[in-house]
């Protein structure tokens, strides 16, 4: 055995956790980027050899990713198989086809430098998004992209992970994973995965939480810091990935484990609880979601409906996909899956120069600031209007809300109210049933909304707080520009204030408030939101009975008090670190 003396200093490596679990093993380097092919002219007389060797690399995809669909389904359930049906589409998208056949026709290049142009324009137009969940998109069309750039280069050749040496358990670090690699892992061999890119709402997340697979994302130039076959524990509860570990960092860990165990045991008791205050008071405890095929596992964890919906993957796919009928049936299959409780959801939310990509000519000088949200919506109003008709048809088979993004002021509420009752009028006249009473929500998520929530709060029927823009706008500060990431402060005296405003305006009202956004989930915040009197909570599946243990040891008066002390504080750290003190003394084990 070696020296001890001569053994490296550990190393702490943080990240964001996306899936939860400790694992140790040596580490493995892999992952294949989406790399630019190499481009070759072509005589005029090939080019209906390269249209055929891109339909063929097509349809070997296609076959590839049923076969993959298939397997998961069997294997995994098809909750998260359906996640491939995502995959489909982006294949088939017939107007990315047909570019990348014109560029062939046009600029006379090979199949593959003409796919590669065509899809990398699409993935920068992604990328650029200002929500970062919208911009993980962008991972499921590179996986798509890639394995087309493969059946290019290499017809009928080996798909998936290469060069792995899986003789012993691993835990992998890449730059990235994308889902079908995901899926395809050996749950025997590897432990884990770390990755420098990725978020909690990524696919590749998203099916590592199912293979109940240790993930940790964003780690900041990890492949630079990394060795193949050093020892390393993974860490996904913290988001740690923690190099040449201890022996006392080994035993602490094994030690956490049993804990966490113990943890889980007693938050299933809580699945099918209400969510309520020591001194009695409910709070709706909801989950966000984008897909249907998540909502088996928001019933599993005792979710009281769905507060978030989402629905900009309907817009950033096959224009099928967008239709009303589609849209429709979704949204109805979640109100008939949820029953007896709700969804509410939200209209499309995404900048307009990432809406349709290969319909945009000029980026936007300013994104953050520029045609999003409603903004978009009500200057298409055809497309709106189809939404909100799918949206209405939808709650007449069970508890249907909607909610209006990215509000600034009142002529765009009443904008959108207008349309939504013309659609109504629509529907009546053909006859199709609808709830004509469907609740009406504006989200709160710009200061100058916040500001002036007594004239929101007097036009709808509740309030959803978007905490991430709310920060993002109130702070000047991009949450995923690392240089200013610091400032980004959910317990900034200001944002608690416009937070506490918020919910004051809408009980004035006597209309309900709720938050969507990450600070719903933090339980280091349950208290600050249990002071305010939220009445709602949407959160990630993953985060519901934490939070609602987190609930149920508070008392309201008691938060209420801790609020005011809170206002009275003039930083950030101050009033994160008395959060902290009450987390700690009220529910040390969620810690």
């Amino acid at each position: 055995m070696a020296d001890t003396d001569q053994r490296p200093e550990e190393i702490r490596l943080r990240g964001i956790g996306v899936s939860p679990g400790i694992a140790t093993a040596v580490l493995q380097l892999t992952g294949e980027g989406f790399e630019e092919p190499e481009t070759r002219p072509i005589p005029r007389a090939t080019v209906a050899v390269e249209k055929e060797r891109l339909l063929t690399a097509l349809t070997r995809t296609r076959e590839q990713i049923t076969e993959l669909r298939k397997a998961i389904d069997q294997t995994v359930g098809a909750d998260h198989a359906g996640i491939f049906d995502a995959h489909l589409l982006v294949l088939d998208d017939a107007s990315v086809i047909e570019e990348v056949v014109r560029t062939i026709d046009t600029q006379l290049i090979n199949a593959e430098s003409a796919y590669y142009r065509v899809i990398d324009r699409y993935l920068e137009s992604l990328r650029r998004i200002a929500d970062p969940y919208l911009r993980e998109r962008a991972i499921d069309i590179e996986d798509v992209a890639r394995r087309v750039l493969k059946n290019l280069r290499w017809p009928g050749g080996p798909q998936g992970l290469r060069g792995l040496d899986l003789s012993q358990p691993s835990i992998l670090a890449a730059h990235d994973l994308v889902p079908s690699d995901t899926v395809v892992l050996d749950r025997e061999r590897v432990l884990g995965f770390a990755t420098e890119a990725g978020s909690p709402t990524s696919h590749t997340a998203i099916m590592a939480r199912s293979l109940n697979i240790p993930a940790v994302v964003a780690i900041h130039d990890l492949l630079e810091q990394v060795h193949p076959g050093a020892p390393v524990l993974i860490d996904g509860y913290h988001g740690l990935l923690i190099l040449y570990p201890t022996e006392a960092t080994v035993e602490e860990y094994q030690t956490l484990k049993k804990r966490e165990r113990q943890l889980l045991k007693k938050l299933n008791k809580l699945r099918d609880a209400e969510t309520a205050t020591s001194d009695g008071r409910r709070i709706t405890l909801s989950a966000n979601i984008e897909f249907v095929e998540e909502l088996p596992v928001v019933k599993s964890q005792g979710a009281e409906g769905v507060g978030l919906y989402r629905t900009e993957f309907f817009y950033l796919n096959e224009q099928e996909l967008r239709s009303e009928d589609k849209q429709a049936e979704n949204y109805t299959l979640a109100a008939t899956a949820l029953a007896p409780h709700g969804v509410i959801i939200r209209t499309l939310d995404v900048g307009g120069d990432k809406l349709w990509p290969e319909r945009y000519e000029e980026p936007e000088p300013n994104p953050f600031l520029g045609w999003r949200g409603i903004r978009v919506s009500l200057a298409r109003p055809e497309i709106f209007k189809a939404q909100l008709r799918a949206i209405l048809r939808a709650s007449a088979h069970g508890e249907v809300g909607v909610m209006f993004p990215f509000l600034s002021c009142i002529e765009e509420l009443r904008g959108a109210i207008r349309l939504l009752d013309e659609c109504k009028v629509e529907l009546d006249r053909a006859g199709i049933p609808f709830d004509p009473d469907l609740e009406v929500g504006a989200m709160i998520e710009i200061p100058s909304a916040a500001l002036i929530a007594d004239a929101f709060a007097a036009e709808v029927d509740f309030f959803s707080i978007g905490s991430n823009d709310l920060i993002q706008y109130t702070t000047a500060v991009d949450r995923v520009n690392e240089r200013v990431a610091n400032l980004y402060q959910p317990t900034h005296p200001a944002v608690v204030r416009l937070v506490r405003d918020i919910i004051d305006a809408a009980h004035r009202h006597q209309i309900w408030a709720g938050i969507c956004g990450e600070i719903a989930g933090d339980i280091l915040m349950t208290p600050l939101l249990v002071g305010a009197q939220v009445d709602e909570l949407s959160v990630g599946a993953a985060q519901i009975l934490r939070v609602r243990r987190a609930v149920s040891q508070l008392d309201g008066n008691l938060c209420r008090d801790f609020l005011d002390e809170a206002l009275k504080l003039s930083d950030a750290a101050s009033i994160h670190a008395l959060c902290r003190g009450i987390a700690e003394e009220k529910y040390p084990e969620l810690l």
